[in-house]
């Protein structure tokens, strides 16, 4: 699909000029006008404060990311330029960006250059991919300008198989390749594909055969691992085994099971500390091997993601303050899970929803990751707020010298505040304007808008309503009410 010149709104690198211009009367001074002036005088205030001269990490620019089962390209017609819906909506998330194939299901799968293709769950039959779905995802890739991280069967498969699939895919996908993973979540074999008591040292073994072979077979082919799903010290000692053979550390992350009771709204929009602990140790072996780390598959619960939590407002909430936190410590990126299962139907909590009759649209977790893709661009500048007792964030994203990006995300169910601007930011910057991410209640399914807009049936985006933001006021406060976010656009 080819690139129109783009507003500030269907793709995320958009100039201010080109912004304004192109979205035509954008509704000024919403403060009045969505009724907000007399809860701005009564919230609790918070101040923000932004040091410009402290850089936190640069956010790629390829960040954003989707992940898929096998068994979901081995529906024919799915990941297909042809399926223009779908290709619009990644297109909309941003220009570049990363597709992560494996799951579950890859290690129950195979390649056929001209069998039919068979989605199918893991353990049961296996999912088989041939010639004609690989150059349906290469189309894919090409028409949204994404990049492939591709796993191979390691679980249950042969190395003559992996080496055919690998050389199908790399002809299908081409410079479209990022790199290959072998095997999926291997910290987990010993449940599922190998005897009790195999580990990492066993694991190495492995891989080695599988990447010397592929190296003979497929000359210049790049490597990504070792994908675990909760094992990170398997990550450090593969940086150190593996670290001249790879291109990139890759690491899952889930916030808990979909069968748990403990799996709410509560728990997903409250900060995990395994997660803090995870993504500190990944910093620093990245930081050590010199070696970008992804977390190439995650999502809100395991098994599909939890009805009444993983599909409604509050996925969306979460995932954008889950994806700062990941650029925060400096991840490359971050892959989505969305589409089909390991399970074999669609996740409650897939970003791009599909109703399994050839209708693609966006779900409420898909506006947080478009939030996100609007606001998160160039470098992230130390930003703090004061303490609150209330389960508030913000980050601040310098897009260029002129144009600062704050976005406040409100994870109360119950709580308004209002955010006080600090002088450095009135003094420094000349003009503002705020975003909104919104929806009637924190499970709402449906109803969410961003810049007042929802996401079109054909998969483009543009926003309708901004409201201005003074900075010349003695205290300039910007009310966020409870269960919302703002993306505060601030200009020299």
């Amino acid at each position: 699909m080819a690139h129109k010149k783009a507003n500030d709104l269907e793709h995320p690198g958009l100039n201010r000029r080109d912004f304004l211009a192109t979205t035509g009367r954008l509704i000024p001074a919403a403060i009045p006008a969505l009724g907000l002036r007399s809860e701005l005088q009564s919230a609790p205030e918070i101040q923000l404060q932004v040091d410009l001269t402290r850089t936190i990490a640069l956010v790629p620019q390829d960040f954003l990311g989707f992940g898929y089962e096998i068994s979901s390209v081995a529906r024919p017609g799915l990941l297909s330029s042809a399926n223009s819906v779908y290709v619009q909506l990644v297109r909309t998330l941003g220009p570049r960006g990363i597709i992560r194939v494996g799951g579950n299901t890859s290690d129950y799968s195979a390649y056929s250059a001209t069998g039919p293709a068979v989605s199918s769950p893991e353990g049961k039959a296996g999912s088989v991919v041939n010639d004609v779905v690989l150059r349906d995802l290469g189309s894919f890739l090409r028409a949204t300008g994404w990049q492939l991280i591709w796993g191979l069967n390691l679980g249950s498969g042969t190395l003559e198989n992996a080496v055919a699939e690998a050389k199908a895919v790399s002809r299908a996908i081409a410079d479209r390749l990022l790199a290959f993973e072998i095997g999926n979540e291997p910290d987990l074999f010993p449940r599922v594909h190998r005897q009790t008591g195999y580990g990492y040292d066993e694991y190495l073994r492995e891989f080695r055969a599988y990447r010397e072979t592929l190296q003979r077979a497929i000359p210049g082919i790049s490597f990504a691992g070792p994908d675990v799903a909760t094992a990170t010290r398997w990550v450090s000692k593969f940086a150190s085994d593996e670290g001249q053979n790879i291109k990139l550390l890759t690491h899952h992350y889930y916030r808990d099971g979909a069968r748990n009771s403990t799996s709410t709204i509560e728990e997903l929009l409250h900060t995990d500390p395994r997660l803090t602990q995870v993504l500190a140790q990944l910093s620093d072996i990245s930081r050590s091997s010199r070696l970008p780390y992804r977390i190439c598959e995650t999502n809100s619960f395991f098994g599909g993601g939890k009805p009444g939590v993983s599909d409604r407002f509050a996925a969306a909430l979460w995932v954008l303050d889950f994806m700062f936190t990941l650029a925060s410590a400096s991840c490359a990126g971050v892959n989505m899970e969305t589409g089909v299962n390991q399970l074999g139907f669609i996740s409650s909590y897939s970003p791009i929803a599909d109703d399994e009759r050839g209708s693609y649209f966006a779900s409420p977790e898909y506006y947080g990751m478009l939030a996100f893709a609007h606001a998160a661009r160039g470098r992230l500048a130390g930003c703090t707020l004061g303490t609150t007792g209330h389960n508030i964030k913000a980050y601040a994203t310098l897009h260029d010298e002129n144009h600062l990006a704050v976005t406040l995300i409100n994870k109360e169910p119950f709580s308004d505040v209002a955010v006080v601007l600090d002088r450095n930011l009135r003094s420094t910057f000349a003009s503002a304007s705020v975003m909104r991410l919104v929806a009637p209640s924190l499970d709402s399914k449906s109803g969410v808008t961003l810049g007042g807009s929802t996401v079109s049936d054909h998969g483009t985006w543009k926003p309708v309503r901004l409201e201005e933001f003074s900075l010349t006021s003695r205290s300039p406060k910007l009310l966020l009410p409870r269960a919302s976010g703002a993306i505060l656009h601030i200009h020299r």
